[in-house]
């Protein structure tokens, strides 16, 4: 079941040291801003838990697991200020992410677009399903992945990022993604998927919960520049998101 509800759902279930964060969207669980900033404070909120060791990401439904930030808000933006607001929505979650203190495990059950792959790249360690394709396609409407660019780079490297941003068309398959780095390990279905991340997350949530945080530290050793970054990040987009090619291309996507 996918939620209906037009500002999206957020959950968190807590067991066995294992917090469980799961969001939706009736619009291929995209994040309209409202979203974002649930899921930005719930990640900081979590981070601060005693009783939380190991934190998993997933999305509802078996379709999607993220089309990235909503198109709506998008299409709406009439002013720069309102661009960096819009855009500053996934930089501040990959902040969130990046800070909150504890290991966070992706269970990716299907596509992902745009902002989604950034998540994605987000997770310490990310799992999916054969179906779980990624693309990043902002190009197409004139603007760039600039916000997560910075954390998916990281992940899978100068070529791979630029293979994904430049041919903006094309998906990219789960095992293409797997073989770059982005997922760890990839399953044939839903079911085997949740098995496995939860059996890794409890593996995880066994282990010295201070060695886990200091490894959460190491791994994201040089990035403590990213509040400015993605900030002027965001920035950019939400310059290019008033350009005239951008408005072309939105009206032509909407007819």
């Amino acid at each position: 079941m996918t939620t209906t509800r037009q500002n999206g759902s957020l959950y968190t279930h807590i067991h066995a040291k294992i917090a469980t964060i799961e969001f939706g969207h009736p619009a291929s669980n995209s994040f309209p801003i409202k979203l974002l900033e649930r899921l930005q404070k719930e990640l900081i909120t979590v981070g601060k838990n005693p009783d939380v060791a190991v934190i998993i990401l997933k999305s509802e439904g078996k379709k999607t697991f993220c089309a990235g930030a909503s198109f709506d808000e998008l299409i709406a933006i009439t002013n720069k200020d309102e661009g960096k607001l819009f855009f500053n929505g996934f930089a501040n979650v990959i902040n969130a992410m990046r800070t909150c203190g504890k290991l966070i495990i992706g269970s990716v059950q299907g596509k992902a677009v745009g902002g989604g792959v950034g998540l994605i790249a987000a997770c310490d360690y990310a799992m999916a399903t054969e179906n779980a394709s990624i693309k990043l396609s902002e190009l197409t409407i004139g603007i760039g992945p600039f916000v997560i660019e910075p954390i998916v780079t990281r992940k899978i490297g100068v070529a791979a990022t630029a293979t994904l941003t430049l041919d903006a068309t094309q998906w990219q398959n789960a095992y293409w993604a797997k073989e770059k780095g982005l997922y760890s390990r990839v399953f044939e279905t839903k079911k085997a998927l949740d098995e496995e991340v939860i059996l890794f997350a409890e593996k995880l949530a066994s282990y010295n919960k201070e060695a886990l945080s200091e490894m959460k530290n190491v791994l994201w050793y040089g990035t403590e520049n990213w509040n400015e970054l993605l900030s002027e990040r965001a920035e950019i987009s939400g310059k290019l998101v008033l350009s005239a090619f951008t408005k072309k291309a939105i009206e032509k996507f909407k007819k």
